[in-house]
């Protein structure tokens, strides 16, 4: 939240030009960069058109939090209105979703998404958008999960006509979700007063909302099975909405016209990807749409097969690798939806297949060919082995090749991480994948980050967590050889060696060993809490709390980073064709793994050097601590 105050405060601070100030000084604060222009004239002009509509309804004592963040999510609702309910007496709030447009035209199909002239691509109605806040915060603020009725939405086009939107009433109404135009203010006004009493203040309201304790986020693993058999457990909201709207659309077009054409969703990590890519399978599957989940992760398929198919064959059954699909016939599928599909490879062929199969054709046409509707789910910066080639430019040639429609959606809302946009900028300028250089941490209340003196210190702060039920994982850059598997019964190889501590990597093979899981097990497992864990294991997933070592092939000098591929164990690096690709990679893979934490991060360094800018740059010489 920017700022909150009640609605004749506000109005007076708009008044004078010092809100404005506030909002941009505390935007700065809390993101580390500037407000873009436009958010900046929105701020200018839509406060104060809610303001005058609120003091005009005689609801000046009424308390306002203007950019109200959700929680664990970096998306912000326009303004949150606090209140007492006329009729109850009770707690009341009213969700706003501002707009400046003066004209909107419905998506062909879907009322839904809408046209407007200022962006290139579909985007929500206000309507829906505001109404996923609503559902969103019910489900994830304590003070609302108990009583939904207390939030009501609307979205107030101050700016419009009735006949410039008047398409989008074609989406139907609700309490989460109302849309007001400059002339329907009457109308607004009487429905403001319905919600929130004009002779009580709101403050104590505000209090009760912002206390909610944020229920933890849906881990994806943990309501696949539902999400996949039964109904939808997600709220998409903004982007991922969008995108999971673009996708059943494009599907419902091939259908009627016998046509093809690919969707690419792109997006950070922690930006709802695996959770569209799931949503989609889920509502295909229902529908009976033929459609299958794909991607490059081991770990990821055998873990869906596991928690989403775990008593119906048929179910494990949507869950298949990349190379799955070789000897497939075009078109077989409605859908194929690719996650984490920057991890596509030049080609499926391996040293197993069988010469018949060796056609020489791309992974990339293969999986275009098998799908009406090829959907593709990727992170350009997670690209972390040599050979994979997973880009948007990719993809859109290949398309472009075979002459069909490519339709692309940025994801930008960030739910890893605690919804920390904050956090993920400065993992990125540390690792020096942004230009500025790394920046000194500026603490938030979303993600907490740390750094240890020692692996042993890491281990305790994480065992700590983990005995209080939070989930909790150790990884390492792969700088430690890797052990043969032990025979069942024989105690785990202690891989990793610095100093006095010594832990094994997870297993590599796919049955448990000594207790440990298997390999593509151990991020979700409980037992995986013990062995340390590699990008390969880690990639894809998320937990409460993560530990990081960071090892010699990643160093500080001086003022920048030095990777070292000797120091680096991986195999694949061995074959690695340029020094410039193996530093990229190596970045790339502690970006993986820096941004695993749903809570917050443990950072510790084998190298003194490395550690002590570390400490610096978190501001602090040891930061761990009780919590």
């Amino acid at each position: 939240m920017l700022f909150r105050a009640s609605a004749k405060s506000v109005a007076a601070a708009a008044m004078d030009s010092s809100l404005f100030l506030h909002l941009t000084e505390q935007f700065f604060h809390m993101h580390g960069y500037r407000p873009t222009a436009s958010e900046s004239r929105s701020w200018e002009r839509s406060i104060p058109a809610l303001m005058d509509v609120l003091n005009e309804a005689g609801l000046g004592d009424v308390e306002v939090m203007l950019e109200y963040a959700l929680p664990l999510n970096s998306k912000r609702a326009d303004a949150v209105l606090a209140g007492v309910h006329p009729v109850t007496g009770e707690p009341s709030y009213v969700v706003v979703e501002l707009k400046q447009w003066s004209q909107a035209e419905p998506e062909e199909d879907d009322p839904a998404l809408c046209r407007v002239d200022s962006y290139t691509h579909p985007v929500l109605t206000p309507v829906e958008q505001v109404r996923r806040y609503c559902e969103y915060l019910v489900n994830f603020n304590g003070a609302l999960a108990a009583h939904p009725g207390r939030i009501n939405g609307v979205a107030y086009l101050h700016n419009a006509a009735e006949s410039g939107v008047a398409a989008l009433r074609e989406l139907a109404f609700d309490e989460h979700g109302t849309l007001f135009t400059a002339e329907r203010r009457g109308a607004l006004l009487d429905h403001l007063r319905t919600r929130l009493s004009t002779e009580h203040a709101g403050a104590s309201a505000a209090d009760e909302l912002l206390r909610g304790r944020p229920v933890p986020s849906r881990q994806l693993m943990a309501v696949a099975a539902d999400e996949v058999r039964d109904r939808e457990q997600f709220v998409l909201l903004d982007q991922q909405q969008v995108a999971y709207r673009m996708v059943l659309n494009a599907v419902s077009r091939a259908k009627r016209s016998d046509h093809k054409e690919v969707v690419i969703v792109t997006g950070g990590p922690g930006t709802g990807k695996s959770v569209i890519a799931l949503s989609l399978l889920g509502e295909l599957f229902r529908r009976g749409v033929p459609a299958l989940h794909a991607t490059g992760s081991q770990s990821f398929t055998k873990t869906m097969r596991k928690v989403a198919g775990a008593r119906r064959r048929e179910v494990q059954d949507l869950f298949k690798y990349f190379n799955s699909f070789m000897t497939a016939e075009k078109n077989a599928l409605d859908v194929l939806i690719c996650d984490e599909a920057h991890r596509i490879r030049e080609t499926s062929a391996n040293r197993y297949t069988a010469a018949v199969h060796r056609t020489g054709k791309r992974q990339m046409e293969e999986l275009i060919d098998v799908a009406r509707v090829p959907v593709f789910l990727l992170d350009e910066h997670q690209v972390v082995r040599p050979g994979e080639m997973g880009t948007v430019a990719e993809i859109e040639a290949a398309a472009a090749k075979k002459g069909l429609a490519c339709r692309v959606v940025p994801l930008d809302s960030q739910f890893r991480c605690g919804g920390s946009g904050a956090y993920l900028r400065w993992v990125v300028r540390l690792l020096g994948l942004e230009p500025g250089g790394p920046v000194v941490w500026d603490p938030d209340d979303r993600m907490r980050l740390m750094v240890a003196d020692s692996p042993r210190e890491m281990e305790a702060f994480l065992e700590g967590r983990f005995a209080q039920g939070y989930g909790a994982r150790l990884s390492a850059g792969y700088c430690w050889p890797w052990s043969k598997e032990p025979k069942p019964g024989d105690p785990l190889v202690a891989d990793i060696v610095i100093g006095d501590w010594a832990r094994p990597w997870n297993l590599r093979g796919e049955r448990s060993v000594s207790g440990a899981p298997p390999s593509a097990l151990w991020a979700t497992d409980p037992a995986g809490f013990g062995q340390v864990g590699c990008v390969y294991t880690a990639q894809g997933f998320e937990y409460d709390w993560s530990g990081v070592i960071i090892g010699p092939d990643l160093i500080w000098r001086g003022d920048r980073w030095i990777t070292d591929r000797a120091s680096s164990e991986d195999p694949v690096f061995k074959k690695a064709p340029s020094g410039a690709d193996v530093d990229r990679l190596i970045r790339n893979t502690y970006k993986v793994l820096l941004t695993r934490g749903m809570i917050g991060t443990v950072v510790y360094s084998t190298d003194p050097e490395t550690r002590q800018k570390l400490r610096e740059l978190v501001g602090a010489t040891r930061a761990i601590v009780t919590v």
